[in-house]
């Protein structure tokens, strides 16, 4: 066995590129799901790690289809209703910018509030909240950072609100890189000058959030709400979970069926290359016969060549991959899930390896690869020697 296996080495190096194009295909074809699995991966991780700081019920107003500004007076109903420990209205929106059809994501905050004030010290901890508010000062994300710069506002940025009047606003700092993912469009700035910008009048906010700790509890506020407003839309942690599931599974499903396409015609390539009996495949499984190997001997010296062949090209396939999502983050291919109609967004990906799904793209990508050339294999194997020598 060991004079076999030293054989098949010798055979392997001498003629290197006789499976080349095979292993390059190989590496190819796992490289694209590999990265598509850590790109996948590490986004989830991300969002539902964000998902566990999102408040349990978001309450909205709704007419036509369209989000409406929430009456603050909204606050106190759900204040009175029993198991709801906290509400909080909160002010955002969509600031356009007209001469390039870009917007930006402009978040209110209310710097005076303690577990914010916490939050964003955990985030920026170089931040000074007195002299952030010693003026109109706003904290953007990395993609409105390279917007900004392009533009030359290195400095400020003068809004305009929907009255058309102008509100010049002083860049403080940039949020770090670990926030790309969600932040990217994101500007931060005190819930006051976020009210003039957007527009919002007073006595109204964007939408407002409940705190309800015990999870029985939050059917029956759910239900409340939706009783006392008619025109409103409820929504609770777990729909926020469900929607991501199923838009993860959309799209790691629409690139699935591509991926299937495409091995699929990879496999069949490999089962017409060792279905030509005239190869030289062919005459060295005759010579084989020749020097009295057995059929079941010749078969599994092939699958073993071929199994060497694969199982390196999965390990530059899956090194490939991690380098390509983790070191250069996903250029191009991180769009099939990050977006592209908006601004650049510069994500990098946090390191998410499962060591199962890592194995099960082993299974799944050897297997087939292997009982494609099975049958092409036993074929050659017992077809007499003089046959194909001639």
């Amino acid at each position: 066995m060991r004079n076999k296996f030293n054989f098949l080495l010798i055979l392997l190096r001498s003629n290197p590129k006789k499976h080349l194009g095979i292993f390059i295909l190989s590496s190819v074809l796992i490289w694209l799901l590999a990265s598509v699995l850590f790109i996948s991966s590490s986004i989830q991780k991300d969002i539902f790690a964000t998902l566990d700081a999102q408040a349990d019920i978001t309450l909205q107003r709704y007419k036509d289809g369209l989000r409406l500004d929430t009456p603050q007076s909204w606050l106190d109903e759900a204040l009175a209703i029993q198991g709801v420990e906290k509400a909080q209205g909160r002010i955002y929106g969509i600031h356009y910018y007209e001469p390039k059809e870009e917007h930006f994501t402009i978040v209110g905050i209310d710097f005076y509030d303690e577990q914010i004030e916490q939050e964003l010290q955990t985030l920026l901890k170089s931040i000074d909240i007195e002299k952030f508010l010693s003026r109109k000062n706003m904290i953007i994300g990395s993609g409105v950072k390279e917007f900004f710069d392009t533009y030359a506002y290195t400095n400020s940025y003068t809004f305009r609100p929907p009255d058309r009047s102008k509100e010049k606003v002083y860049i403080y700092d940039t949020l770090p890189k670990e926030t790309n993912l969600i932040g990217s469009d994101v500007i931060l700035m005190d819930s006051d000058e976020a009210r003039k910008i957007l527009g919002i009048p007073e006595g109204y906010v964007s939408d407002i959030i409940l705190k309800v700790p015990n999870k029985k509890e939050r059917q029956m506020v759910y239900e409340k709400l939706l009783i006392s407003h008619f025109d409103s839309r409820i929504i609770t942690k777990e729909d926020i979970a469900k929607h991501y599931k199923n838009l993860f599974n959309y799209k790691g499903g629409v690139f699935l069926i591509l991926y299937l396409i495409a091995l699929s015609t990879f496999l069949l390539i490999l089962y017409q290359r060792y279905s030509m009996i005239k190869t030289e495949d062919a005459k060295e499984v005759a010579i084989l016969r020749s020097l009295g190997w057995q059929i079941k001997e010749i078969i599994w010296f092939k699958l073993l060549e071929n199994f060497i062949i694969v199982f390196f090209a999965y390990l530059t396939g899956v090194t490939a991959a991690l380098i390509y999502v983790y070191y250069l983050s996903a250029p191009l291919l991180k769009y099939i899930f990050v977006g592209y109609q908006n601004l650049n967004n510069k994500a990098s990906f946090s390191p998410s390896i499962s060591t199962n799904d890592l194995s099960l793209l082993f299974i799944l990508f050897v297997t087939p690869f292997l009982l494609a050339i099975v049958i092409p294999v036993w074929k050659l194997a017992i077809t007499e020697a003089n046959e194909v020598m001639k």
